[in-house]
């Protein structure tokens, strides 16, 4: 099997329009939530979230090419450019290497914005008024395609739909195609628009979101005894994904080495983890064996941590499970969604970025809003509050999906 390396990153994310300014944000423990402004929030239970602040399209593509997609392909264009610009690619770069690059994006939900306003559309005006470009802005597998005819790149093209892992999923799927051989490169991560009315009122419906009107930024809180629920964010996040060789032949910056993946399904239920979070314990051991690691040799996990009352407390079960003493004796676990909120499908994929950033950097991100942990937190290092530094050689990310959909990622210093 081949080695794959990280030779690029980009993020736009409620924390900044970049990944040095999101990794900023998190280092700080400055909060991206804040109350909505992409629609009127005012009647309903929730009314904040994390929004890209300041996001322009334009900025990124044509104007006349903005109004034919949705929002999540707008995030993940301007997030692909950060990435492929950053991994020295050029747009005239060499063909031969574009055919074996591909470009594989999560998606959790797809174009909702879009799918509301036409629904307007056709109610209010009929069906003769619906644009053409209705069907090819909305599926979610225009993002990669979007991406790939961009920057010409032909190797294979999907987006994987697993809720809340699909951007974990994705760089998974894109280190196996590379350590197999049947990529040399590929963007990969996730993106996600989905604050939106439909989106926010059906979470509100399922009791999944905050309530927290009165404190945006304190709403997002993992483990802590007081939280009530995730905040629902947009973004983006990717990486690209290089054979080692051929990164070190064209002289590349090598960032990280992806050195494990794994993926499992609880089998149980819709939303509810298994009993003892066990199907993210199978994903950590298997990410573990992929990366010929033992447990005692991570240093820094960033948990799904997504504040929600039952997720958080199984996600530390596994945890202690599958790292047994190292769990409580060595291991920094942080939650960055307290500072960016939950991406959804794009959120496996920013939190990559996060990953390799912590390994450059030696910096651990905090858990901010912990300020009472619960019972399930006891000897559990959460890096509360603060930023941490120290060597940091192997990071895990976490990320697990409704449907009971599980993936971890495991990233290595070079």
């Amino acid at each position: 099997m081949r080695r794959v390396v990280v030779t690029g990153y980009g993020a736009v994310s409620p924390c900044g329009l970049t990944a040095a300014d999101s990794w900023s944000a998190l280092r700080e423990g400055r909060s991206g939530i804040a109350p909505i402004t992409l629609f009127d929030a005012s009647e309903f239970t929730t009314r904040f979230a994390g929004e890209c602040k300041g996001f322009v399209p334009e900025n990124y593509l044509p104007k006349r090419d903005v109004r034919t997609m949705d929002r999540f392909i707008h995030l993940a264009l301007a997030c692909a450019l950060e990435t492929v610009t950053s991994a020295g690619l050029r747009e005239d770069g060499d063909e031969a290497f574009k055919q074996r690059v591909g470009t594989l994006i999560g998606n959790g939900i797809g174009g909702l914005a879009y799918l509301e306003a036409m629904s307007t559309v056709i109610r209010e005006k009929g069906p003769s008024r619906i644009t053409p470009y209705f069907i090819p802005g909305t599926i979610g597998n225009l993002a990669p395609g979007q991406i790939s005819m961009r920057f010409g790149l032909k190797g294979t093209s999907y987006t994987t739909t697993s809720a809340c892992t699909s951007g974990a999923h994705a760089i998974g799927d894109a280190f196996r195609a590379i350590a197999r051989g049947e990529l040399d490169g590929c963007v990969a991560g996730g993106t996600e628009a989905a604050v939106t009315p439909l989106s926010i009122g059906g979470f509100n419906a399922m009791r999944a979101l905050s309530k927290r009107n009165d404190a945006p930024a304190e709403a997002s809180r993992p483990w802590d005894k007081d939280r009530d629920g995730f905040v629902c964010a947009e973004g983006a996040g990717m990486l690209f994904l290089e054979e080692r060789e051929h990164a070190l032949q064209r002289g590349a910056t090598i960032h990280a080495e992806v050195l494990g993946y794994g993926s499992s399904a609880d089998a149980h239920h819709i939303t509810s983890p298994a009993p003892e979070h066990e199907g993210a314990q199978r994903a950590m051991e298997a990410a573990l064996r992929d990366a010929r690691l033992n447990p005692s040799q991570i240093d820094y996990l960033n948990a799904h941590g997504t504040s929600t009352p039952i997720g958080d407390a199984l996600e530390l079960v596994a945890v202690g499970k599958t790292f047994g003493d190292h769990a409580r004796s060595g291991l920094w676990v942080s939650s960055t969604k307290s500072i960016s909120g939950h991406m959804l499908g794009a959120a496996g994929g920013f939190e990559s970025v996060v990953a390799v950033l912590a390994l450059r950097d030696g910096v651990a991100p905090p858990t901010i809003n912990l300020h009472t942990p619960d019972e399930a937190v006891h000897g559990f290092d959460l890096v509360p509050h603060t930023a941490r530094e120290r060597k940091l050689k192997y990071v895990l990310s976490n990320s697990f999906g409704f449907g009971g959909t599980n993936g971890s990622l495991i990233f290595g210093k070079v």
